[in-house]
């Protein structure tokens, strides 16, 4: 079955692991596919900042909890630090108060089909190509 909404879907046996600073959710594309995702702060700059290999998600999250994705994009394995600085930056003016990143992508083909997944609406997600 495929669904047209993108999602968040908490994972309840994550929960277990935030004493030791690990925080993880799920994303429900609009293929009906799950992807496991670490959670950030935006202060949390070294996780962003040196993210390769990954799909990073800015989010949004709502005070009642929900969250929404604001904007996506899959990195490549060379990216650097200046770049994910200009994401990182990007994603603020936006007003995310997350980065969700997903690292179990296989190549740059499977980054790229997740971030169209993910994108709400059908929207253009922004993408880099691998260096």
């Amino acid at each position: 079955m495929v669904s047209a909404m993108v999602r968040e879907e908490r994972l309840k046996a994550a929960s277990g692991l935030r004493h030791i600073g690990l925080l993880l959710t799920s994303w429900r594309g609009r293929s009906g596919q799950r992807y496991v995702v670490g959670v950030h702060s935006l202060s949390d700059e070294a996780s962003v900042l040196g993210a390769t290999e990954a799909i990073m998600l800015a989010v949004r999250r709502m005070p009642g909890g929900d969250a929404r994705i604001l904007e996506a994009v899959a990195i490549g394995a060379s990216e650097c630090e200046a770049r994910n600085a200009e994401w990182l930056a990007r994603a603020r003016d936006l007003g995310a108060t997350e980065i969700h990143i997903h690292r179990l992508a296989d190549d740059a083909g499977e980054r790229e089909a997740i971030v169209r997944d993910l994108m709400r609406g059908g929207r253009r997600p922004r993408q880099r190509s691998e260096v």
